[in-house]
């Protein structure tokens, strides 16, 4: 019986979001970013703006400009996809190009899949990505994009 009431409790908190139509348009600031190679002197106050549209309850449209972990700027565009959410957080992944890094195409423009978790609480909310390294044009990280809900 408990292991009946234990799995029952999973399903309500593991769900897939409904993906009914939406209108809400977010500014989103640029990051906070705690890098996991410590030592190479990286900027983790990445400032910036940006704004996101969620047209959809799985998916949002979102776009901006940052100073990157290089100390240089770096705008991106691209949507996120979050299908699934774990109690309040959405689980998905941003799916985007970025431009401005140094050692990655000579600051020309790449596509990028990062893990992005997004908690919404009225009209403010925050994106946390894992950034993925690659090799040594990329520098991994955690980043955390705070935002607040126009409409």
């Amino acid at each position: 019986m408990a292991l009946l009431s234990a799995g029952a409790h999973a399903d309500d908190l593991f769900t897939k979001i409904d993906a009914d139509p939406k209108r809400e348009l977010w500014i989103d600031s640029g990051f906070a970013t705690y890098h996991f190679d410590r030592d190479k002197n990286l900027n983790g106050g990445n400032r910036g703006l940006g704004v996101e549209y969620r047209f959809s309850g799985t998916m949002a449209a979102a776009a901006g400009r940052f100073v990157n972990s290089d100390r240089m700027y770096s705008n991106y565009v691209g949507v996120l996809w979050q299908p699934y959410a774990l109690g309040p957080v959405r689980l998905g992944a941003a799916i985007a190009a970025f431009d401005g890094y140094p050692k990655m195409r000579d600051r020309g423009w790449f596509p990028a899949v990062v893990p992005t978790f997004t908690y919404e609480y009225q009209r403010v909310g925050v994106n946390v990505g894992v950034i993925p390294s690659y090799k040594d044009r990329l520098y991994g990280g955690i980043s955390v994009q705070l935002k607040v809900k126009l409409f």
